[in-house]
């Protein structure tokens, strides 16, 4: 019985690609062989968002980063709390009072 001997992979990240781009928004469409994720920004008060990268991957490879990306939200959540969601209710009683409220 043979084992795979684990394979160390070189990364190449080029500076401009590292810098990053800011996401507010992402636009998922698939076919029955690719998925297509466009990340882009959502600008009050402006009507269009903009796209400023695309990726395009197998159904495999996002199932895989899907499960991924859920392993790193939970590890993300026990160390820094839960992620708050808009629209769900939040406690915000900091101590301040209106009396004609109350």
């Amino acid at each position: 019985m043979s084992q795979q001997k684990k394979q160390k992979l070189n990364i190449k990240l080029d500076e401009q690609i590292g810098e990053g781009i800011y996401s507010n928004f992402c636009m998922i469409t698939n076919s029955p062989s690719e998925f297509i994720l466009d990340f882009g920004r959502i600008v009050p008060g402006l009507p269009t968002a903009k796209i400023y990268s695309r990726i395009m991957t197998t159904p495999q490879h996002a199932k895989q980063f899907l499960k991924t990306l859920q392993q790193n939200i939970t590890n993300f959540e026990k160390k820094h709390g839960e992620i708050e969601l808009p629209g769900k209710p939040a406690v915000k009683d900091i101590g301040f009072k209106n009396p004609q409220n109350a």
